[in-house]
């Protein structure tokens, strides 16, 4: 060991050693002056020059190990510090992050279930006025002599979209005033009919009567006198807009009768918002408000609907018939926005509006401005429940950095198109964390941690030292021998390819451990199968198949170098694949020049038939444009390429069929019959069966359907009728249908 004196022997035996070298080189006589140094004459000289040497060489592996020891100990004060804040800092990423997840949930959440009730309200005006043009030319009557039926049952899911534990649905339609009266008369009549409807469809109204609903139900068109409380007839000179239908039917328990017939341009707020509906010819909202009482504290805004006498968005003569208004409670909206029971308490949302709104009331509260009371308001929300905190930003600012900002609703309504004093608002979300949410990450490991780490690391330094006093010449023996053959390997092999050898190596070995395990469980395997467990599959029972093949590919591909087939199948098929990724199409494969896509599948879909058919639609447009602009480089006939689509709606058999290059397959009549309307359709066309037509037809795209003028033999199924979707550029399709199947405009359009 280094350090160690040597015996007598040795000191002798090296004084000799050292005699002998020296005298063979210059006589030892030579002065102590010279050049070469002058080794021990005697066996104590010599012993003593080993010992200095090896006490010099104890010296410095002594001050070696006092500096190792000083940088240690540094060294566990630095990683003491590093954990107490790397622990710190990952409760703050965990904090974070959590927080950003639940942030990104409210503004998802948020802004679908606010998409969906817009897209609701408007189908649902479009439903209405098409429904009713039917309905009174028949009656040979007309607006404002109508009542929407199935009311009850239409509006549910209207309500259901709002969220709100106790939603409001009004129909109003415009009545003028030589209209009045012939419109109470007309109500009277109806109201009996509506409320027994809704008592059967809505449930049990806790045992009241329709006559006891009519019996609180005035008779004409009405307003409240504030003065003294009583409805008396509206003294409105111009339009009136009468409440004609209600969802739920229920009494108000600050209202001594029925709210029917009450005209609701006399509140100054829903008058505002109508002015507007008019301006700008679209669903509006009001801006927030807030009711504060002694027991609770409210929100709401009021989103108004028109609803026209023709259906047809695109006629600029369409007259505005009367509107839908819901009443949206913000606070119930924002509840049960989290699967995550351990969220409670942990998110603040402000809600911003664009516009001012007057509250009428002066919060508790002087160190914000009137200003920021008028368009905002803070909830606290978490797991099932929402808290309204005030009507202003109580926000904690320490979170500013963590804000997330999104917007919320806007219309895009151009506010020059507002009458004068008016305003639409756009809401906005800005989502903060609070200190219930961090205190939930604030733990006691930073403590514990270090102290570990302290402890851990000390009783290795002290292993360490005794064990590099025990066999340190040792390791570095073994390590230097270890070096050696690493280099060695090194020197015959690259260092990329010992890392395969080594990989190599240990995949070889572990294969061999599978092999001998699998003679074990053989006889298990057999009853799985002989990929040793169950195959993966699942049946799609609703699922719309679509086949897109390119018509004239073949000679056009015969006529061209591999690298331009290539180019023109890479931008067509990326093109398809960012439709699909954006209207969420499952790409099946592509084979050739045929591209197969499913919608329903992997995740179910609702309107697989008419995403579908949007694909489809939008692929034909797509094709036009790529091929339009490769025909400089690949040729004049490119732009004569063109897709021939078909689609099939049904069940398939979908999962991974294991073995070399597995991938994701289908399989059934479905895919067969998806296929068959491909191959046995035309250029540029969109053919689907009647199954995926009849799914059109429920989903309110019936327009979209020309049926085939007649019907096609298809291989294994017989005569089928079949349909063409319109393309989205297709604005005389019934010419151009009626040409290819040898019938008239006007048959097509009957048909």
């Amino acid at each position: 060991m280094l350090g160690q004196e040597k015996s007598p022997a040795v000191a002798r035996k090296s004084g000799i050693s050292h005699q002998s070298e020296f005298s063979a080189k210059e006589p030892l006589s030579k002065s102590s002056s010279g050049e070469l140094p002058s080794p021990p004459t005697s066996p104590h000289q010599q012993g003593n020059y080993s010992l200095d040497v090896a006490k010099k060489e104890k010296k410095i592996v002594f001050r070696a190990k006092i500096l190792v020891a000083l940088i240690l100990l540094l060294a566990v004060c630095a990683v003491a510090s590093f954990t107490h804040l790397l622990v710190n800092s990952q409760e703050r990423s965990n904090f974070e992050s959590q927080f950003i997840g639940y942030a990104s949930e409210v503004v998802t959440v948020s802004r679908e279930k606010t998409s969906q009730l817009f897209n609701a309200l408007d189908a649902f005006s479009v439903s209405v006025s098409s429904q009713a043009a039917g309905e009174l030319d028949l009656q040979n009557s007309s607006w404002p002599f109508y009542q929407i039926p199935d009311w009850s049952v239409r509006t549910q899911r209207l309500a259901q979209l709002t969220g709100s534990e106790d939603p409001l649905l009004f129909f109003a339609p415009i009545v003028q005033q030589d209209e009045k009266k012939k419109w109470e008369d007309f109500a009277n009549d109806a109201y009996p009919i509506l409320y027994q409807d809704a008592i059967e469809r809505e449930g049990d109204k806790g045992g009241t009567t329709a006559k006891e609903f009519l019996d609180k139900t005035c008779p004409f068109i009405n307003e409240i006198d504030s003065e003294n409380f009583a409805f008396v007839p509206a003294s409105a000179t111009g339009e009136l807009l009468p409440v004609f239908q209600l969802y739920p039917l229920k009494f108000f328990p600050l209202l001594p009768i029925m709210p029917m017939s009450f005209n609701l341009l006399a509140y100054k707020d829903t008058a505002e918002l109508y002015r507007i509906t008019q301006a700008v010819k679209g669903p509006t909202f009001a801006s927030l408000s807030i009711f504060v009482d002694v027991e609770h504290t409210a929100d709401g805004t009021q989103i108004m609907q028109p609803i026209y006498d023709r259906a047809d968005t695109a006629d600029e003569n369409r007259k505005m018939v009367g509107v839908l208004i819901i009443q949206l409670n913000w606070l119930d909206y924002f509840k049960n926005l989290f699967l995550d029971e351990e969220s409670d308490d942990g998110i603040i949302v402000v809600l911003k509006t664009s516009c001012h709104k007057d509250f009428g009331f002066e919060p508790q509260v002087t160190d914000r401005t009137r200003e920021s009371y008028d368009r905002v308001v803070t909830y606290q929300i978490g797991g099932n429940k929402a808290i309204i905190l005030g009507a202003e930003d109580l926000h904690d600012t320490k979170y500013d950095s963590l804000e997330v900002t999104e917007t919320f609703i806007d219309l895009d309504i151009d506010q020059s198109e507002v009458p004068d004093g008016l305003c639409v608002p756009t809401l906005s979300l800005h989502v903060y964390p609070s200190g219930t949410l961090e205190k939930r990450f604030e733990t006691h490991n930073r403590a514990i941690y270090t102290s570990v780490v302290v402890v851990i690391f000390s009783f290795t330094v002290l292993v360490f030292l005794l064990y590099d006093f025990v066999v340190g010449r040792l390791q570095r023996k073994v390590m230097d021998r270890i070096n050696k053959q690493d280099m060695i390997v090194a020197n015959v092999f690259p260092s990329a390819i010992r890392d395969r050898l080594y990989q190599a190596q240990g995949n070889a070995l572990e294969q061999n451990q599978m092999a001998s395990e699998s003679t074990e469980v053989a006889g298990f395997a057999s009853d799985r199968g002989e990929m040793g467990a169950a195959p993966l599959a699942d049946l799609f029972p609703n699922t719309s198949i679509v086949f897109a093949d390119m018509a004239g590919f073949t000679a056009w591909s015969s006529a061209r170098e591999p690298q331009q087939v290539f180019i023109l199948l890479e931008n067509i098929y990326g093109a398809l694949d960012q439709i699909a990724n954006r209207l969420a199409i499952f790409k099946v494969e592509t084979v050739g020049d045929c591209y197969v896509a499913a919608a329903g599948l992997p995740d179910p879909m609702e309107n697989h038939a008419v995403v579908a058919c949007t694909f489809a639609r939008e692929a034909l447009t797509k094709m036009k444009e790529i091929t339009h602009q490769l025909e400089v480089s690949l040729g004049p006939d490119t732009a004569a390429l063109d897709l021939r689509i078909g689609i099939h709606s049904g069940q398939v058999t979908a999962g991974v069929l294991r073995g070399e290059r597995s991938r994701f397959q289908l399989f059934g009549d479905t895919m067969n019959t998806a296929s068959r309307m491909e191959s046995s359709g035309e250029r540029d066309h969109i053919q689907v069966t009647q199954a995926t037509a009849d799914l059109l037809k429920e989903a309110g795209f019936k327009k979209w359907l020309v049926p085939r003028s007649s019907r096609i033999h298809v291989k294994g199924k017989g005569e089928m009728q079949t349909f063409w979707v319109r393309k989205n550029d297709m604005l005389r399709v019934d010419e151009k249908i009626a040409t290819n199947e040898g019938e008239s405009t006007g048959r097509c359009i009957a048909e």
